[in-house]
């Protein structure tokens, strides 16, 4: 009889976070097993820490509702990491009410569905001219640098009123913020203090010339009692809207348009109604996961979560692309697109409760313009090549194709 114990390095489950993905287009498979067995499952996290993931709809909405899993508690001396790195304090990601809530209200009263609203029109235009330079190439083009990933860019640099040219910047520190283990501590930190110090030079410049864009405004902004975002506040605030608002949106673009070129017959659908662009995005949304990198809790007090208690002071992660894939709220076939799904906009791709995406209205706009424009413009637009050549980036919190190479 083996008397061999497990290997040290293993928590009890032997499952370690992130779970392994079989191609660019399918969540791991795991999911579908914890969902049905094992809806709190023990994992070795990347940072070497144990933790729980949860991975049920129902839970996963508890544990981004229910104040008993904190963000601000991360911070905490000896609490579980989900990367090796630190996690970044002063950031609306690692705080809980009321202190979030107290920022968040600073913010929201400057970025407002009508700021989003009032910039389509500039959406569209920037798109627009990002089409008309990918026509004039010769296909097959790669839609990452020519369309995907500037889009958005563009875009939180037009919101926030930070000078386009340092684009190139961005992407250096957006891969360190979001890296599970694709960066060292070190070089993430070397990172974060790079964009730091050009986050308040920024700040400084807004408030010796005041400007009428998203910083500019946060720059300015104080309440009836004279309370203003500080100098630190202003500059997490910056790298939170900076980092969140292009990342996520340069990995939803190219997984979206890739689902849809995989279902010509929805793409034709979409092409004949183009009214029905929002419930599209909501189904891609559901659809799609930007990553395996939490959100991240942690539990302040024992807290049982499907028959399971998980001791106070433990790291949990709420699996959201595991939620949207769970059939008692989608029902059949939730890993298969399906635009007519009625269900498709109770989605947690954005998060649930006080944490709920700020830029949510933000993303849905840019999705719906660079999709609905992308088709219109090129109406054979086609996958060139096969989708089995394709992967995802690894070592992120937020995952993106690495290449989508097209034809029209």
């Amino acid at each position: 009889m083996d008397t061999a114990s497990p290997h040290p390095a293993e928590p009890e489950t032997g499952l370690r976070y992130p779970f392994p993905r079989p191609s660019a287009v399918e969540v791991p498979p795991v999911y579908e097993k914890l969902r049905g067995e094992c809806p709190v499952a023990k994992v070795r996290l990347p940072s070497g820490d144990d933790g729980y993931v949860v991975s049920r709809y129902d839970d996963v909405r508890t544990v981004l509702s229910d104040l008993r899993f904190s963000r601000a508690a991360m911070l905490d001396e000896g609490a579980p990491r989900l990367t090796a790195a630190p996690p970044m304090g002063g950031s609306l990601f690692t705080m809980d009410p009321p202190e979030h809530t107290r920022l968040r209200k600073l913010v929201s009263r400057e970025f407002t569905a009508r700021r989003v609203q009032n910039l389509r029109p500039r959406i569209q235009e920037m798109t627009d001219e990002l089409l008309d330079g990918m026509e004039r190439l010769s296909p097959p083009v790669d839609l990452n640098p020519v369309f995907a990933f500037p889009l958005p860019v563009m875009v939180i640099c037009e919101l926030l009123g930070v000078p386009f040219e340092d684009r190139d910047r961005f992407r250096g520190w957006s891969d360190a913020f979001v890296s599970l283990t694709s960066h060292t501590p070190e070089e993430v930190m070397e990172q974060r203090m790079s964009m730091v110090q050009y986050l308040g030079e920024l700040v400084e410049r807004k408030r010796k010339e005041p400007t009428d864009d998203l910083m500019g405004a946060l720059v300015s902004v104080h309440d009836e009692d004279g309370e203003r975002l500080s100098e630190i506040e202003l500059i997490t605030r910056g790298i939170t809207l900076l980092v969140a608002g292009h990342e996520t949106t340069v990995s939803m673009i190219g997984t979206c348009v890739l689902t849809l070129l995989r279902h010509p017959e929805y793409l034709a659908a979409l092409r004949e109604r183009p009214e029905t662009i929002d419930h599209v995005v909501e189904e891609l949304l559901r659809l799609n996961p930007i990553g395996d990198g939490g959100p991240f809790r942690i539990t302040l007090e024992d807290v049982e979560i499907a028959d399971t208690v998980i001791p106070r002071g433990s790291g949990v992660i709420a699996a959201v692309c595991s939620a949207n894939q769970d059939a008692g709220r989608f029902g059949a076939a939730t890993g298969a697109f399906d635009p007519s799904r009625p269900s498709a906009s109770s989605h947690l791709a954005f998060g649930h409760g006080a944490h709920f995406c700020l830029g949510a209205a933000l993303a849905r706009a840019e999705l719906q313009i660079a999709l609905s424009s992308l088709i219109r413009r090129f109406p054979r637009l086609s996958l060139a090549g096969e989708v089995g050549d394709l992967s995802m980036t690894t070592g992120m919190m937020v995952h993106a194709l690495s290449r989508l190479p097209v034809a029209w």
